[in-house]
């Protein structure tokens, strides 16, 4: 059985909100969406990190990406956004471009 104080000493995840189109058109020829997926996932478990790419759907990415990094903790944001940056950007630990992010990501294949 774990106690409350275990609970409260894990330290708390770091999110990483990725503008999954920004970082996708960043590179010619643009990356998939399946194979972006599957480079952050790959990425974030040698990171240990918690990964969210953030397509448009329902809700514009940016919308979601803004709306979810609000509630967060801790978290990173990844866009060449401007207006995202200034939306979510301000409380993030860091903030990376999209095309850095992709050679990141691919340098770490």
């Amino acid at each position: 059985m774990s106690s409350s104080i275990d609970a409260e000493s894990r330290p708390v995840p770091l999110v990483v909100f990725v503008d999954a189109e920004n970082v996708r058109r960043s590179a010619w020829p643009n990356v998939s969406p399946s194979d972006l997926v599957d480079l952050v996932e790959s990425w974030a478990a040698r990171e240990d990190v918690e990964p969210r790419v953030v397509f448009e759907g329902a809700e514009t990415a940016d919308d979601r990406i803004a709306r979810e990094a609000a509630g967060e903790e801790r978290y990173w944001l990844v866009t060449s956004d401007r207006g995202l940056r200034e939306r979510a950007g301000g409380r993030a630990e860091r903030v990376v471009g999209g095309g850095s992010f992709l050679r990141e990501l691919r340098r770490s294949e």
